[in-house]
């Protein structure tokens, strides 16, 4: 079984320790250096990556790092038990909410950015979650 780990690029290691812990109510875990730090409380753990704008991510890269609003295929879904009040939380922290929250077949979601322009989700499940667009067969 492989172990996930999430990494998320910011560009003050300070200002995204002070957003994810409060938006999302994550504890600090363990520093990793001046521009890395643990954070634990998720189901998997979280590090911040400290990494100046315009660094490129590895040798060859065509475009360096951009802090402005984007959106990636691959982002954070933090499911809460109550959606609005962890869009509330999130907010109050400093994310920004992208439009409204929608119903969906498996519960509720809302979209938001992060200081930073990471895109990410808070959801809510109800009733059987993702199970509720799995077709059961009839008794």
């Amino acid at each position: 079984m492989a172990t996930l780990l999430i990494n998320i690029d910011v560009d003050d290691l300070e200002k995204g320790i002070r957003f994810y812990l409060a938006a999302l109510g994550l504890k600090r875990g363990r520093s990793l250096g001046a521009d890395a730090c643990e954070l634990l409380g998720a189901s998997s753990p979280i590090y911040l990556l400290e990494n100046r704008k315009g660094t490129r991510p590895f040798e060859g890269a065509t475009a360096g790092r951009d802090y402005g609003r984007h959106w990636t295929p691959v982002h954070l879904d933090v499911a809460v038990e109550d959606v609005e009040a962890g869009v509330a939380r999130a907010v109050s922290a400093g994310a920004a909410l992208e439009g409204r929250i929608e119903k969906r077949a498996w519960g509720r979601l809302a979209r938001l950015s992060d200081p930073f322009g990471n895109g990410f989700c808070i959801l809510q499940f109800e009733g059987r979650g993702y199970d509720e667009l799995i077709d059961t067969p009839s008794a």
